[in-house]
């Protein structure tokens, strides 16, 4: 049983995603939110392979907070950088750009990617 919200979410995932890609040049930077974590990857679409990734979870933070959120985005940052990633393509996965995602954007601009 799915609900109205998350069909809401599919569809609109699904529009991102068509219009959406990422390469091994540019990868897409993809975000999740859980009620209990929220987790970022880099992902290079052309072979199917997640090149980095990282959540709350694995840095030891608790909660879905703006401040974890950023904390997010940097650390996947840091590991773009030290696999020679500058640039990436964003995407917000059917989330609307506010909040949370916003703050992993930031996060990860401030550490250095362009998108």
């Amino acid at each position: 049983m799915s609900s109205v919200k998350t069909d809401r979410r599919q569809k609109i995932k699904w529009s991102i995603r068509r219009k959406v890609s990422g390469t091994t040049e540019r990868p897409r930077l993809s975000v999740f939110r859980s009620n209990t974590a929220i987790y970022a990857q880099l992902i290079d679409d052309s072979k199917g392979v997640t090149l980095a990734a990282t959540s709350t979870t694995e840095l030891g933070l608790k909660g879905v907070k703006v401040d974890n959120s950023k904390e997010v985005g940097k650390k996947i940052a840091e590991k773009a950088t030290e696999k020679g990633i500058l640039t990436c393509v964003f995407d917000r996965n059917g989330y609307l750009y506010h909040g949370n995602v916003k703050a992993v954007a930031e996060g990860a601009r401030e550490g250095g990617l362009k998108f």
